[in-house]
C-alpha cells in the first residue's frame, strides 16, 4: 500500500509532455531532486524526505549564441554515469548538459537543421545514459545521437549517430537491472510505435527491431532483459530484449500512457496515464520456465489530473512521485 505524502510545490505548472518528471535521489544527502518542464523553463526542486525543506531553481532553454526567442523544452532528465551526474535538457534548438544541480552548463549541441520540411517540427527528445560513458539523445528526424562523456570536464563529443528509426524518437532507456549475457543495453522508441534494441560497446550494434502495431510508444523501460513499453492505447507490452518476442499484453489504462518507470532492485513497474491513474506492477521471471510474469500491486488515482510524468523515488520502489498537466506541484506517495 502507498499513502499520500507531502507534495513538492513547483514554481510553474507542468506541460503535457511524455515522461515529464525526472527524479534524482542524492546518495550523500537525505535530499531528492525533481525536474519538470513548463514551456521554455525547467523547474528544479530539491526536497527533504518530510517535504518541509524545499529549494527551487529554474533553468531557461538557452541557445548557442545570444537568445533571440525562448526555445520550447521537450524533456529534462538526469543521466547517472559512474563518475558524474549530468542534467540533460532537450529542446527545439538543441541539447544542453548541466552539472547535476543545474548550476553550470558543460555542453551545448545545436540541432543541425538547414531547411526543415514544411509543417514539420524540429526538436530533440528521449534521453538515456548507457555503458558507463555514453549519453544517447533522440531527435524528431528519428536519429539517435550518441555522446561520449569524459569522467570530468567539458570535452563531450558526438561519437556516433544511430539511423534505424524513420519517425520522431519518443523515449530512450538503458538497462537498469542485471544485463543477462551482455545482451541488450539500450532501447529506443518512436512515434510510430517501433522499438530498436541495441548493444552498446565501442560502437553500437542493432540486436533486433520490434515492429509498430498502430499506436505511439510514449515510454519504454528495460530491466533484466525485459522491455516494458507503454502505448497510446493504454496498453503495456512486455518483450524479450534479445529476440523482440512479445510475452505479455496488459490493458493497463483507459487513456494514453505518458510515463513508465522501473525500480531496479525489485522489478516494480510504474505506469502513469491521462486517465489520472498511477498503477504499480511487479515484474518477475518464472524460475521453472523463465517466462516473464506481471502482477498488479497498487492503483492510485490523482483526481482530475492528466498525468504526464511519474517516477519512483528510490531503487526499491518504496515511494513514487507524479506530475500532471497544469499542476503546480509534484504529488508524492510512500509505502506503508
Amino acid at each position: 500500500m502507498y499513502r499520500k505524502a507531502r507534495s513538492v510545490p513547483l514554481k510553474s505548472s507542468s506541460s503535457a509532455l511524455y515522461n515529464n518528471l525526472s527524479v534524482l535521489p542524492l546518495r550523500d544527502k537525505p535530499l531528492t531532486y525533481f525536474a519538470a518542464v513548463h514551456g521554455s523553463t525547467v523547474s528544479l526542486a530539491s526536497a527533504a524526505a518530510d517535504g518541509l525543506s524545499v529549494s527551487h531553481r529554474q533553468l531557461q532553454a538557452k541557445e548557442g549564441g545570444p537568445a533571440v526567442s525562448a526555445s520550447i523544452v521537450t524533456q529534462a532528465s538526469w543521466c547517472v554515469l559512474p563518475s558524474r551526474v549530468l542534467l540533460v535538457l532537450t529542446s527545439q534548438k538543441g541539447i544542453q548538459m548541466y552539472e547535476s544541480d543545474g548550476s553550470i552548463m558543460v555542453y551545448w549541441h545545436a540541432l543541425d537543421v538547414l531547411e526543415p520540411p514544411p509543417a514539420q517540427a524540429v526538436f530533440a527528445r528521449g534521453i538515456a545514459a548507457t555503458s558507463g560513458r555514453f549519453i544517447c539523445v533522440g531527435t524528431s528526424s528519428g536519429l539517435v545521437l550518441v555522446f561520449d562523456v569524459p569522467s570530468k570536464g567539458t570535452n563531450i563529443t558526438l561519437s556516433e549517430v544511430l539511423e534505424e528509426h524513420h519517425d520522431s524518437i519518443t523515449d530512450i532507456t538503458s538497462e537498469v537491472g542485471e544485463n543477462p549475457n551482455g545482451a541488450a543495453d539500450l532501447v529506443t522508441a518512436d512515434d510510430s510505435g517501433a522499438l530498436c534494441v541495441w548493444r552498446a560497446k565501442e560502437e553500437f550494434s542493432l540486436l533486433t527491431k520490434i515492429s509498430a502495431f498502430g499506436w505511439t510508444c510514449s515510454s519504454v523501460k528495460l530491466w533484466n532483459g525485459v522491455i516494458a513499453a507503454g502505448y497510446g492505447n493504454g496498453q503495456i507490452r512486455l518483450y524479450e530484449a534479445t529476440s523482440g518476442a512479445l510475452r505479455a499484453t496488459v490493458s493497463a489504462h483507459a487513456r494514453w500512457i505518458y510515463a513508465l518507470d522501473l525500480a531496479p532492485l525489485t522489478g516494480k513497474l510504474l505506469s502513469g496515464a491521462e486517465d489520472s491513474y498511477v498503477q504499480i506492477w511487479k515484474l518477475s521471471r518464472n524460475p521453472d520456465t523463465g517466462d516473464i510474469e506481471i502482477e498488479h500491486c497498487h492503483s492510485e488515482c490523482v483526481t482530475d489530473t492528466q498525468l504526464c510524468g511519474a517516477r519512483f523515488c528510490d531503487p526499491e520502489g518504496n515511494s513514487f512521485a507524479a506530475t500532471g498537466y497544469d499542476l503546480s506541484e509534484i504529488v508524492r506517495y510512500g509505502q506503508v
